[in-house]
């Protein structure tokens, strides 16, 4: 089942009003060590496994029958000996594309996945019934890191956040009042709430750091984000672009977990990646890209390496103002591969969106350089370039073409604000000032420099 890839990606501005749960104030609230009346306990492990698996499911929203399949998928590998899947999941009643599969509950839960082949029920051990708390609160997010770790001790922790995701950006809802909040990913339409790119490093600061940590949601790989977590995961997975559905190979992924359980936090996100390309480029997912006009992207990013790719880029980006090459620059803004925050009514030439692949964007800036370059220029350029291919990205893969016909091989791992021609694809809260990579690298400085110069 297919809905249109804005289902996934694109927020609805007009957001149901917040009034079905409130937020647990108190993390320790949140983290229950009883189940609620009629929950079933799961069963106590023995001493740690190898992996410990969580998913952070927020599915109240239009998304919500994408939520309920994907725990389904979960189900066709389920957790083993080695290795403990667990999942908090939420649905709600009453908004778009909402299904009344398994039993139509709505709430919060959670899970012990267990093996299962019926794709149309949730068969795993229901472990908690949390009400409905607000997924959109950052808290939850800690909570349910922190309660799994505790239930189901592990060598390696593997922690995914599934849902909406904007990239960097806090987007204005009407009705809203949330004036001075940062947002970013896992948006609950109940509440109309979700989580603070800022507040995103809190999660783990709170819980603990990962070994690896995956955001299943769109524009998520970038420098912006990637710099809030840096601290709390050794290899960060996401996509620069908007993750199309079926989402990630989670089959393939889990059964590569199940069979190497002593696999590391690289070669785990490598399979990851892997993966993900090989269920795309399947018939009838490229009929699906080559349908709705899009390509896919995915990569893992080694967050110890993310201070030096800010000096990096700092060092980049000063050279190039002191250089003064305009036409350059204005070449590059006009042909770096862009991702598609807005769509061919609102940006029909995908020039007005400002997110973009910095490899590309340096790679092009080098390209069209004037007669008489700046060799330091020149050669910081090829530097990034090298860092980002050989130390910072672990594995990157892509497939197909966006609908303005550029390639996505042009997509090398790590997004990055680069403004576009002026226009309004959504509006949003002007904190670019508060993100943790904006303080190490100055980029704004160089964004607003781009945005004099017109292409």
């Amino acid at each position: 089942m297919n809905y249109p890839i804005r289902l996934f990606c694109a927020l609805i501005l007009a957001a149901a009003p917040a009034c079905a749960g409130t937020a647990l104030e108190e993390l320790s609230n949140q983290t229950r060590t009883l189940p609620p009346a009629g929950a079933v306990r799961g069963p106590q492990k023995p001493g740690p496994k190898e992996w410990t698996i969580m998913v952070y499911m927020n599915g109240k929203s239009n998304i919500e029958p994408f939520a309920l399949g994907d725990m389904n998928r979960f189900e066709t590998i389920g957790s083993s000996k080695k290795i403990n899947i667990v999942t908090e999941i939420g649905r709600s009643r009453g908004l778009d594309n909402d299904t009344t599969a398994d039993g139509d509950w709505a709430g919060v839960r959670r899970y012990f996945v267990t093996k299962d082949q019926d794709k149309d029920r949730i068969a795993s051990t229901m472990l908690q019934d949390l009400g409905n708390p607000d997924m959109g609160d950052w808290k939850e997010a800690a909570a349910f890191l922190k309660w799994a770790r505790a239930a189901y001790p592990a060598k390696k922790y593997l922690f995914i956040i599934w849902d909406h995701g904007w990239g960097w950006i806090d987007p204005k809802k009407p009705g809203e009042n949330l004036a001075g909040r940062d947002k970013s990913i896992s948006h609950d339409f109940v509440t109309g709430n979700y989580i603070a790119t800022t507040d995103m490093g809190k999660i783990f600061r709170e819980a603990g750091k990962v070994d690896l940590y995956v955001s299943m949601a769109c524009f998520m790989q970038m420098a912006e984000v990637s710099y809030e977590i840096k601290d709390g995961a050794d290899i960060i997975v996401g996509s620069e672009e908007v993750i199309q559905l079926p989402s990630l190979n989670f089959e393939d992924f889990l059964a590569f977990i199940t069979a190497n359980p002593a696999a590391g936090a690289e070669a785990a996100a490598v399979s990851l990646v892997d993966t993900f390309r090989e269920m795309y480029a399947r018939p009838e997912n490229l009929e699906m890209l080559e349908k709705t006009k899009y390509g896919v992207q995915l990569s893992a990013v080694r967050a110890a390496k993310l201070p030096e790719f800010a000096a990096r880029v700092k060092a980049w980006y000063q050279l190039a103002m002191a250089a003064g090459d305009k036409p350059a620059l204005a070449r590059a803004k006009a042909e770096v591969l862009r991702f598609e925050v807005g769509d061919e009514t609102t940006d029909p030439d995908k020039r007005i969106s400002f997110y973009g692949d910095l490899y590309n964007f340096v790679e092009l800036a080098g390209r069209y350089a004037g007669p008489s370059p700046s060799g330091r220029l020149a050669a910081a350029g090829e530097e990034l370039k090298n860092f980002i291919a050989g130390e910072l990205t672990v594995r990157n893969v892509w497939l197909g073409k966006d609908r303005t016909g550029k390639q996505y091989s042009n997509a090398h791992g790590i997004g990055i604000q680069i403004p576009g021609r002026p226009g309004n694809l959504i509006e949003y809260y002007p904190t670019y000032s508060k993100l943790a990579f904006e303080k190490a690298s100055g980029w704004d400085t160089f964004v607003k420099y781009l945005e004099t110069i017109a292409e």
